[in-house]
């Protein structure tokens, strides 16, 4: 695990998300990190198919997240 240096205004914003997600800060992030690599790596696909495409797999590798 490691440290990742962000911007007070995005870790404000992460705390919110968090809140309102019931998740912890550290999991929001996360969250949001698959979620725009995903996006990233699949650009045709909607919020919705990305979401359903973490939740096919349990806990998803990037070499898994990337297939297909």
């Amino acid at each position: 695990m490691g440290i990742v240096k962000i911007s007070e205004e995005l870790h404000d914003e992460i705390r919110k998300a968090s809140t309102a997600m019931t998740r912890s800060i550290n999991a929001q992030a996360e969250f949001w990190i698959k979620i725009g690599m995903l996006a990233e790596l699949n650009p045709e696909l909607s919020y919705n198919q990305l979401c359903k495409k973490l939740l096919r797999a349990q806990t998803p590798t990037l070499e898994e997240l990337t297939r297909e």
